[in-house]
């Protein structure tokens, strides 16, 4: 048995999206809003997933649309690659599913609440090891969440699960599980097909199951993104080479610079001793300190000096 990934944009519809199958979106989305309580009773999907080829390709997906139980709108987006400006992109699309609920003459009273959820295949959040995180307008010293909050915004990041499937507890690691790992499976586990939903997802998702136009269509998109993060993973090989090089082009340059300076100071040391006679260890450190032009200087200056007090009035005046 081999099941497609349900990271691609196809696949994600296809499992999600299905109006024959609404319980498995009803189970995901209590697992992942409301910790598998089951507080959604209804759903009704807008724009389901129907069979056929998908013309073109992208690296960022709005998935899923549908209306839960209290009149809440609920969209799913499962982003593969950390573009630019992607954290803007998931604000821009729950705003503009909220205003757009109006009709020209309606009152604001007919606006019901907007919840994104975005699931990433990358870490977005790496100050914090929350798997799933919720995001509420609140304020922001007593932070009270301000009234009749309409637009909320839920991230699970699937890089930060870490269980084995002996290890799954409940069923939004279940689920999380599923979204990471229904790949590498080879028949579906007890742990998973325990649970109706997941195990009809799985048959959804098992590649025996989609026609021929299916699997080239899966196979596409799953080179496609294969590709886009190659590309990435080259372009910061590519970034980290030249780093190094520089660095070491860098490096050469200023060992050459620091090795002159250094045999500069052992010169003046030398002439110094001549002139005035040994010198104390705080004033061979001042001298250490000076920069090439004032070593210069300085090389000029100690012909004209009688005594230590001279080098040393010279080190004040330049230091000041």
């Amino acid at each position: 048995m081999r099941f497609i990934s349900p990271k691609t944009d196809f696949a994600f519809k296809k499992i999600f999206a299905s109006s024959e199958h609404p319980e498995i979106l009803i189970s995901f989305l209590n697992a992942m809003l409301y910790n598998g309580e089951p507080t959604i009773q209804e759903i009704e999907i807008i724009d389901p997933y129907s069979a056929g080829s998908v013309t073109g390709l992208k690296d960022t997906y709005l998935d899923v649309k549908a209306k839960i139980t209290g009149n809440k709108t609920v969209i799913v987006e499962m982003q593969v690659l950390n573009v630019a400006a992607f954290e803007k992109r998931v604000v821009y699309n729950a705003a503009k599913t909220y205003s757009t609920q109006l009709k020209a003459g309606e009152g604001y009273l007919k606006l019901n609440p907007v919840i994104a959820l975005t699931i990433t295949d990358f870490i977005l959040f790496e100050n914090t090891e929350k798997l799933i995180s919720n995001f509420e307008f609140t304020e922001t010293e007593e932070k009270f969440v301000y009234p009749n909050c309409e637009l909320k915004l839920v991230f699970v990041e699937l890089p930060k699960f870490k269980k084995e499937l002996n290890e799954l507890e409940n069923l939004p690691e279940k689920w999380i599980y599923f979204m990471k790992n229904a790949p590498s499976l080879e028949a579906v586990p007890d742990t998973l097909g325990s649970i109706e939903e997941i195990n009809t997802a799985l048959g959804i998702a098992n590649r025996a199951n989609l026609t021929l136009d299916e699997l080239n269509d899966v196979d596409k998109r799953e080179m496609f993104i294969q590709d886009q993060i190659g590309s990435v993973m080259k372009g910061i090989e590519i970034g980290l080479q030249q780093g190094i090089e520089q660095g070491i082009q860098q490096g050469i340059e200023q060992g050459i610079e620091r090795g002159k300076i250094e045999g500069e100071i052992g010169l003046i040391m030398r002439q110094i001793v001549r002139r005035v006679g040994d010198v104390t260890l705080e004033v061979q450190t001042r001298i250490q300190g000076l920069s090439g032009e004032q070593l210069d200087d300085l090389g000029e200056a100690l012909l004209d000096f009688r005594s230590k007090e001279d080098l040393i009035a010279w080190l004040d005046s330049a230091a000041g």
